[in-house]
């Protein structure tokens, strides 16, 4: 078996050159060169993940930051990134380290046994590989995703699902949650200010939330996020289409989240998100039927709770002051899903570990 810092999915070409599988771009390499991603490069033919088993920095969050108000809501969750990213976000609010090409961003050593012990030593849950994109990092996640589950707890991955077909089964199978990024809804706009393109998004979360399944073969529970950036992606007709594209081929059960822009990186010219926004993009999102819509990076209660999805009941069971919950009204089932205390309709998540 091949030292673990080696990439798992790659295909050799003439004259030691190397193609990265993991992810659409598919990087061909030669011998001493690096990727798009910057932390994967040709090393005398094959290609290796220079940053596995470093990171740029741990913290203890709410689990409802990540955010995941349907996975075991109120928990806690160790936080941690590593370096580089195979998007061009310009509007990258973690570019010191998702464009990061300086070793010295990742200078923490952190083999997967450690994170996994600094989780437990934390009384934490989850542990979530965030900040920048996990999937460049991918052999490292599912090391320490193991790791984790040995110890009782639960991995999760913040990203932007741009990942080949051929690599979205190792790693969202090593995943218990996963809270994935739907950045817009047009190719335009993907290819624009992402640099990354848009069916790859959609093909991901169109697995992640319908095929992937944990190593004891639940669902691998998924919630999705849409930064709103006025003028760029905050159209009616985009959100419509966007909402209507997760009802028909995710279900009415999967959460959304639309969180706030402010102005960052390349795109410092560009107004901070107004609230009407997203309470605007929180009513569409409703009235095409999905049933949990969420506004972040703004004080907003009502854009905060969770509600009971039967349209003839709408209890508050979970309400949220930000990242606070005051107050928890889920009843429980022995298999860990969730009512609603008042009516019985099922809540979809995860509320018990």
């Amino acid at each position: 078996m091949p030292p673990p810092a080696v990439g798992r999915w790659q295909h050799r070409l003439a004259d030691r050159r190397v193609r990265c599988d993991l992810c659409p771009r598919g990087c061909i390499l030669r011998d001493g060169q690096r990727g798009f991603c910057f932390v994967r490069s040709n090393h005398g033919g094959r290609i290796v993940l220079d940053t596995y088993g470093r990171c740029s920095g741990l913290a203890v969050d709410p689990v409802e930051k990540k955010p995941l108000n349907h996975f075991l809501p109120g928990s806690r969750v160790l936080s941690f990134g590593t370096a580089g990213c195979n998007s061009a976000c310009r509007f990258c609010q973690n570019w010191t380290i998702a464009r990061a090409r300086d070793w010295h961003a990742v200078g923490v050593e952190a083999p997967p046994e450690r994170i996994a012990a600094l989780a437990v030593w934390h009384r934490a849950a989850s542990v979530a590989f965030t900040y920048n994109d996990p999937i460049v990092s991918a052999e490292y996640a599912i090391d320490t995703a193991a790791a984790c589950r040995e110890r009782g707890v639960h991995p999760i991955a913040v990203t932007a699902g741009y990942m080949s077909a051929a690599a979205r089964p190792e790693f969202y199978g090593a995943m218990d949650a996963a809270n994935i990024d739907l950045k817009g809804f047009t190719e335009d706009f993907y290819r624009r200010v992402t640099g990354t393109h848009l069916q790859d998004a959609l093909d991901t979360i169109e697995y992640a939330v319908n095929e992937a399944r944990t190593p004891d073969g639940r669902h691998v529970w998924v919630e999705l996020t849409t930064l709103l950036i006025p003028g760029h992606n905050d159209g009616d007709a985009q959100l419509h289409a966007e909402c209507a594209w997760i009802r028909e081929h995710c279900g009415v059960d999967v959460p959304l989240h639309f969180s706030a822009f402010h102005p960052d990186y390349r795109m410092r010219g560009v107004p901070s998100t107004p609230l009407s926004t997203l309470v605007r993009a929180r009513r569409i999102a409703m009235g095409e039927g999905l049933r949990y819509v969420y506004t972040g990076n703004v004080h907003h209660r009502e854009g905060d709770a969770t509600l009971c999805p039967n349209p003839d009941c709408r209890a508050t069971l979970i309400q949220r002051d930000w990242y606070r919950i005051e107050t928890n009204r889920v009843a429980l089932a022995a298999d860990g899903t969730g009512r609603c205390p008042d009516c019985g309709t099922p809540v979809a998540g995860r509320f018990r570990r």
